[in-house]
């Protein structure tokens, strides 16, 4: 399998509020995570190109940003949460539109969570798993920067990362995953196909 059903992927468009949001049909992915977690990376990589803009200062993300993969079948890139050096304020808001978008958005089949393996399942991302949680939206973990770790360390933090995941109620799902080194790539793309039942 190769990246041809996301290659004409292409940036529908930005908004900073629910009302901005694009009609609420189709089946939507959204990737959330850390504000270093490596989202616009990951989504670069699933595609094939740099449609996702990458930062090197992390928090950069504030807008929801929305790719059409195709027709009513979207990828969307979430703010990241978690990043202390941005405004209270700014924060805020972050809250209230992403938690608008989980509660209410039809469109959303399931979450990307990514996180970084070196630091898995901080306190942001159990209260997003929590809140994924709350509305049964299935859920898959992408340990992302496997390519720091040694491939014995990997599968440690795989397994104690399982084994916390037990006392949530949706369908959790994860892997070990690198845009460095091409490790897991290929299995994102295979659940995101079937996702967007593509």
């Amino acid at each position: 399998m190769s990246f041809s059903e996301f290659e004409k992927t292409y940036f529908l468009k930005s908004a900073a509020m629910p009302v901005h949001f694009p009609e609420d049909t189709g089946i939507e992915i959204a990737f959330s995570g850390r504000s270093n977690a490596g989202k616009s990376t990951v989504i670069n990589s699933i595609v094939g190109s740099n449609i996702a803009k990458v930062s090197k200062t992390p928090g950069r993300t504030r807008l929801v940003n929305f790719f059409s993969v195709a027709e009513h079948k979207n990828l969307v890139d979430l703010p990241g949460f978690g990043y202390a050096k941005v405004a209270k304020s700014i924060q805020k808001q972050w809250k209230i539109v992403l938690e608008e978008y989980f509660a209410n958005r039809q469109a959303l089949a399931g979450i990307i969570l990514i996180m970084d393996i070196r630091h898995p399942l901080k306190e942001t991302d159990q209260q997003m798993l929590e809140f994924c949680s709350t509305y049964n939206i299935p859920t898959h973990i992408l340990l992302n920067k496997a390519d720091k770790l040694s491939k014995n360390a990997r599968l440690n933090t795989l397994k104690n990362t399982t084994d916390q995941l037990r006392t949530y109620q949706n369908p959790i799902t994860l892997q070990i995953y690198s845009t460095l080194k091409n490790i897991g790539v290929e299995d994102l793309r295979k659940i995101l196909i079937n996702w967007l039942e593509l």
